[in-house]
């Protein structure tokens, strides 16, 4: 019979690890999370699975696999998954909230300098560097996550597919995904050997393997009494500040707009923050008319150059709309509490999925259909992290990029004679030092950002 470990029997969970080391790792993590979707999972991957060794590759990939079927930003639930299995709701909690934490500071600095002076272009040269940086770790990325997960002509396929169907195609993330799971699910049923679970690839056993092989805490096992005490309790968090605002301001209120909005948006932002910023960039800017479609375009360049998931351009614009549509309050005071509370009903919902969900995942983990369903969507996953390298890249190295459409085809190709020699040059350069010369991420990313700095100095950039 298996071995429950109770709840207040170790502090630490029979890993080892203190609260106050999973902290610093989370804040390093999370101050390194440049590059979108594709360039956080890569740093969480390095820094978490080969660096540290606190989870084993299948396990990543199996979390991974979860989050990228929630709604929202797929690396932040990911950090709070992580956290949750190393210290239950308050490493969630934590891992979590501290990987968007530099990204609200930078944001809302941004935001200020923007709304006060009209742009921050000097404060976008600072990250020039670091975004080529990004991009080789980003390809590290793909590299290093492909060799696991493709392990044969079956996973090669659906990777190979996945990325046509989601770049060229614009299929929607969510069918790439169902149809993944229904393929694996499907040879996993009928016994085929290319649909087994991922085993454990390092050389020794991962330290929450190793705790979750010995007993399983009693905070992973799955409660349905504690279950409906955290949906309860994540949605009050979330939505009593929601129906607050509209008994106090009223729907036509523009703090009450932007709690409504976002709210909607954390529901459908499927695939990440790529798959739903045109729908925020439309309605911000031709429905509500909070910002103009330069703003919103300055606002993304904000999100992509800074820590944090890319959809913390939300807070740019709750920021912009409550700035103009003061209410009385400074305007300011009136733009902080905006840009607060675009974040608040964004993040929110994503702490609730994976508290509500993520005991159940891991009771799941043995199920051999579910495992064949879970690799092939690991598969699907590698084309999607691809697809989004190249999505990076091109406006990396690209100044300009232009719509392809026509014979079911919809994707972005590149003005090759908008070439961004200084970008492509030290995104060469950093590749050359990741991939030939193995030296340390941190190394690449202060000498990128000290040479993005240099560049502009000299009037290069």
């Amino acid at each position: 019979m298996e071995k429950t470990i109770d709840a207040g029997a170790s502090r630490h969970l029979d890993h080892g690890i203190s609260f106050g080391e999973a902290v610093r790792v989370w804040l390093r993590v999370a101050i390194l999370s440049f590059g979108g979707p594709a360039g956080q999972i890569a740093v969480m991957h390095r820094i978490l699975v080969e660096e540290k060794n606190w989870i084993s590759e299948s396990r990543f990939l199996h979390a991974l696999n979860y989050c990228m079927l929630l709604p929202g930003p797929e690396a932040q639930q990911l950090a709070t998954y992580i956290g949750w299995l190393l210290h239950r709701t308050a490493g969630g909690i934590v891992a979590g909230g501290l990987f968007i934490l530099p990204g609200i500071i930078a944001i809302m600095g941004l935001s200020y300098i923007y709304a006060a002076y009209g742009n921050v272009s000097f404060v976008e040269a600072v990250f020039f560097g670091l975004k080529a940086a990004v991009l080789a770790i980003v390809i590290q990325a793909v590299v290093r996550v492909g060799k696991r997960a493709l392990r044969n002509w079956m996973m090669i396929a659906l990777a190979a597919i996945a990325f046509v169907a989601i770049f060229f195609f614009g299929v929607p993330f969510p069918l790439i995904i169902a149809a993944a799971a229904f393929i694996g699910f499907v040879g996993a049923r009928f016994g085929r050997p290319e649909f087994a679970a991922l085993e454990h690839g390092g050389k020794n056993s991962a330290i929450i393997d190793s705790m979750l092989g010995e007993g399983i805490p009693e905070h992973v096992r799955p409660n349905t009494p504690r279950m409906l005490r955290f949906l309860a309790v994540w949605l009050a968090i979330w939505l009593v500040p929601v129906f607050a605002l509209l008994i106090a301001l009223g729907s036509n209120d523009v703090f009450s707009q932007i709690a409504i909005f976002f709210s909607k948006m954390a529901m459908v932002t499927f695939g990440g923050a790529y798959a739903v910023l045109a729908y925020v960039a439309q309605q911000a800017a031709e429905y509500y008319h909070w910002v103009t479609p330069r703003e919103m375009l300055d606002g993304l360049g904000m999100a992509e150059t800074t820590p944090g998931p890319l959809i913390m351009v939300v807070q740019f614009v709750g920021f912009m709309a409550a700035f103009r549509e003061a209410s009385g309050l400074s305007p300011m005071i009136a733009g902080t509490l905006g840009g607060l509370l675009a974040t608040w009903v964004t993040f929110a919902p994503c702490f609730l999925w994976i508290f509500v969900g993520a005991p159940y995942i891991e009771a799941l983990r043995g199920n051999k259909a579910l495992a064949g369903a879970l690799s092939a969507i690991t598969a699907a996953v590698v084309g999607v992290i691809l697809n989004l390298s190249i999505w990076f890249a091109l406006h990396t190295v690209f100044r300009q990029t232009f719509p392809v459409q026509g014979f079911s085809l919809s994707f972005d190709a590149p003005v090759l004679a908008s070439i961004d020699l200084p970008a492509l040059v030290l995104s060469i350069a950093a590749a050359t030092a990741i991939f030939r010369f193995n030296i340390g991420m941190l190394v690449v990313l202060a000498a990128s950002c000290v040479t993005g700095i240099l560049l502009r100095s000299v009037g290069i950039i």
